[in-house]
């Protein structure tokens, strides 16, 4: 089906993708019109060997080939330049794609039966939190793609880290499970793209290189407050008074917390981790979808700590939430 400009979501070891040719350019239009995705909102291609890599990209660099073997199959999606046989909408005109290789077998069997590079962004409506289960694409996507398979829940819960190399130095465009420590042994340097450290509003104007960055991402239908300090006790504190105040006006609201302390006049509260990037990145949007579910209008949410291993995590929510991030002394 895929050969023939299908769309087919299905798992990988990140969220669920949805897959097209990445060598048809009508099957890519169909991919952005079921998302409502913008098209300068460039896409990953998708391989399950290395020989597929060289239908699309070039492989320039020895940092590039050890990665390769240090980190595929993975979460790990590289920019390489893109042969001109490729379609411009793959990567919104840029001249280099983004190409990774997942680790589910699902995936490599449906890449490997297609015998082409499949272009695979989330599967679900832009914009909406990324999709780990099969009923997730459903209730996204149903009616507008031609098939979905089902490979229960997805093992790491977040998109991949993404990253450019310039010359000796890896730029990590956005982040995920594999995180700058992983990656400094591979080059002289790793850097983050300056773009991370920016306010939510400075996106809005650049020319987004790679997934994930210009656009509001994995965003809730209420409006999501992460609240972050190292004591928990005065967290909580200001939660319960965010939470009191918003009941003052009507709204319908959800807690999301890291450990078992309850709060009162929630209308639903979840514990949707403890401190362990593993455990949050796969629960995070699950627990987001679960709040649109229960149609709420405000979502209080414990951040988590502030450091490297849950530096996706804070990309994340820092996009989920506009910029809605309350640090408390």
């Amino acid at each position: 089906m895929l050969s023939e400009g299908g769309l087919i979501a299905f798992p990988t070891e990140t969220v669920y993708g949805l897959g097209a040719s990445a060598l048809d350019a009508h099957a890519l239009t169909r991919v952005f019109e079921a998302k409502g995705r913008p098209q300068d909102n460039p896409l990953i291609a998708h391989i399950s060997d290395l020989q597929q890599l060289g239908q699309i990209a070039q492989v320039p660099n020895t940092i590039a080939q050890r990665l390769m073997e240090a980190f595929w199959p993975g979460p790990l999606s590289i920019l390489l330049p893109v042969l001109s046989n490729v379609p411009k909408i793959l990567t919104a005109g840029l001249d280099y794609v983004a190409v990774r290789m997942p680790d589910h077998p699902l995936a490599l069997a449906l890449i490997a039966k297609a015998g082409m590079p499949i272009a695979a962004p989330s599967a679900n409506v832009s914009g909406k939190p990324s999709p780990t289960t099969a009923l997730h694409v459903v209730g996204d996507l149903a009616g507008r793609i031609d098939g979905i398979l089902d490979g229960g829940s997805c093992e790491v819960g977040i998109e991949s880290t993404v990253i450019e190399i310039v010359e000796d130095t890896i730029v990590i465009l956005r982040p995920g499970k594999i995180t700058r420590q992983d990656l400094l042994p591979y080059a002289k340097a790793v850097l983050f793209d300056p773009y991370l450290k920016q306010g939510i509003e400075a996106h809005t104007a650049m020319t987004p290189r790679a997934p994930g960055q210009k656009y509001r991402h994995y965003a809730p239908q209420g409006q999501l407050n992460v609240f972050f300090g190292e004591s928990v006790h005065n967290v909580q504190s200001m939660m319960q008074s965010a939470l009191i105040q918003a009941k003052q006006v009507g709204k319908k609201t959800a807690v999301l917390t890291l450990d078992a302390h309850v709060f009162t006049h929630a209308d639903w509260q979840q514990q949707w981790g403890d401190e362990k990037a593993e455990t949050l990145m796969q629960q995070l949007y699950g627990a987001l979808r679960t709040c649109d579910d229960l149609r709420s209008e405000v979502i209080i949410a414990q951040g988590p700590p502030d450091d490297e291993q849950h530096h996706a995590l804070i990309n994340r929510l820092l996009k989920a939430s506009g910029g809605n991030f309350i640090t408390v002394s």
